[in-house]
């Protein structure tokens, strides 16, 4: 195990700390041993990243929520200081890669065959040290290969899959697989006030802070497997970064409509637009810029924000793009641009279940980040198995599936909401507006945001900005002592 870095400065008159923890999968075993001797109460947090988790759901790194603590993400050579000039540049970029094999030129069957062998090696040895692994099997491609490599590596996981929501259905597929594999198979389903307050309960022991649109999922997931004798999680993010991310002609036109205008907030509040969320969404893409839509979800302006402060906040977290700006000039198409856009976002859909098994003592592992597999798929495997003709994302991975599956549910219909956002509003409206009110003094403006769209939360565009606030607001106040005023 690589520790995380640990480096203190003298600062002022007095001592404080400057901690900084990798949170690479990639790179290093993640380690927040760095953070059980924080002094919470004392440790300011950042203003400017509280900013960072409204507008897009998650802090840019190399920051955190606190002031002083940095984190080492995909991108970041773990022996820079975090907290003095850091420099981004993500090295798994297409054109950055040696000449890959032609398609003419590999065996089919010795290409499925070695990424079987890699993919169980990866799962075996990142989950030696669980005792009952859980494996948390969505239903999609990701997690059914993994499904088939636990099978052979780890055949005593159990999978689980959520139900999130009534626009997916993934439980059926999820349980054919796993009882055809022969694996033990559980579901759970959303409970929105049960999730929530699972989170609140863990909140003492979340040693960050992300608002990932599945961090109440995952809470909800990882208190079932600890309450059901787990020791372990199975999380099948993080061969994006390697695979590849074709851009479709859905983020094409979201990246054509992405011009930073400025729409009056009265636009969304009549009667056309405020039921409807297919227009709020493509009317808040107005106001964003393009590579920020490539950040999924709904979140707030840059205008809701400043209002929530009650001052000019939001310009400041947008410029902290300017540490990702030499990667993304020098990226030589609109698919490398979005790479970069998910290896910055995948910080958030990492960290969400690093939080949350954290605070319940379990072992996370992420058998994708495997370098052996990563390097593997990246400079052997050819063109056309990672993204093929059409924009087919994930080729060789597909293929894969195929040797035990015909076609499965995934295939034609995927949900695109991983928890239940309205009925989060309509269960926990109250205790959230209570929260508000006790973080006025950060966030002036958030009791009249809710309180404003109250009777608008059946709409997952409003819902949406509702759960970003329940997940910041509770985290503030466990730390609230140490939290600055806003001027």
């Amino acid at each position: 195990m690589i520790p995380a870095t640990l480096s203190k400065t003298t600062q002022n008159p007095s001592t404080r700390s400057r901690i900084q923890v990798s949170t690479s999968p990639y790179q290093d075993e993640v380690d927040f041993s760095a953070l059980e001797g924080l002094e919470r109460a004392k440790t300011p947090l950042d203003l400017v990243s509280i900013a960072d988790l409204l507008r897009n759901t998650f802090v840019y790194p190399p920051h955190s929520i606190y002031k002083d603590v940095k984190v080492v993400a995909s991108g970041f050579d773990p022996r820079q200081d975090m907290h003095d000039h850091p420099r981004f540049h993500y090295p798994f970029q297409s054109a950055l890669a040696q000449p890959r094999p032609s398609t003419r030129s590999v065996d089919s069957d010795e290409l499925l065959s070695t990424y079987h062998e890699l993919l169980c090696d990866a799962v075996a040895r990142s989950t030696e040290e669980m005792r009952s692994p859980w494996l948390l099997q969505s239903g999609g491609k990701d997690s059914t290969s993994m499904a088939i490599a636990v099978a052979d590596a780890r055949p005593q996981t159990t999978c689980l899959t959520y139900l999130g929501g009534n626009e997916e259905n993934e439980v059926a597929s999820a349980r054919f697989v796993a009882q055809q594999l022969g694996l033990r198979h559980e579901a759970l389903e959303c409970d929105p006030g049960r999730a929530y307050d699972r989170y609140l309960a863990m909140l003492p022991r979340m040693p960050l802070l992300t608002a990932d649109f599945a961090v109440l999922s995952y809470a909800d997931l990882a208190t079932e497997i600890s309450r059901n004798g787990g020791d372990g999680i199975i999380d099948a993010l993080g061969s994006d970064q390697y695979f590849g991310v074709p851009l479709h002609s859905r983020q094409r036109v979201l990246s054509m409509l992405a011009r930073r205008l400025k729409l009056p907030q009265k636009v969304f509040e009549s009667p056309l637009v405020r039921g409807n969320f297919k227009l709020c969404f493509a009317l808040s893409t107005l106001q964003m810029n393009e590579f920020e839509r490539y950040f999924p979800g709904s979140r707030f302006s840059d205008t809701e924000v400043d209002a929530l402060f009650g001052w000019s906040i939001s310009e400041c977290s947008r410029k902290r793009m300017e540490t990702y700006h030499a990667d993304i000039a020098a990226a030589d198409s609109a698919e490398a641009v979005r790479r970069i856009s998910i290896i910055i976002a995948e910080s958030a859909a990492l960290a969400k279940g690093m939080y949350a098994s954290n605070a319940m003592s379990l072992r996370l592992v992420y058998p994708y980040c495997d370098e052996r597999l990563r390097d593997w798929i990246f400079h052997h495997v050819p063109d056309e198995q990672l993204i093929g003709s059409g924009g087919v994302n994930k080729v060789l991975m597909r293929n894969y599936i195929a040797q035990h599956f015909r076609q499965l549910p995934y295939v034609q219909a995927k949900g695109s909401f991983r928890f239940d956002l309205c009925g989060l509003a309509r269960r926990r409206f109250d205790q959230v507006h209570a929260f508000a009110s006790q973080m006025q003094g950060v966030l002036p403006g958030a009791p009249l945001w809710l309180e404003t769209h109250r009777k608008r939360l059946d709409n997952k565009y409003f819902a949406s900005k509702f759960y970003l606030l329940a997940i910041t607001l509770p985290w503030l106040i466990s730390r609230s002592r140490s939290t600055p005023r806003a001027a």
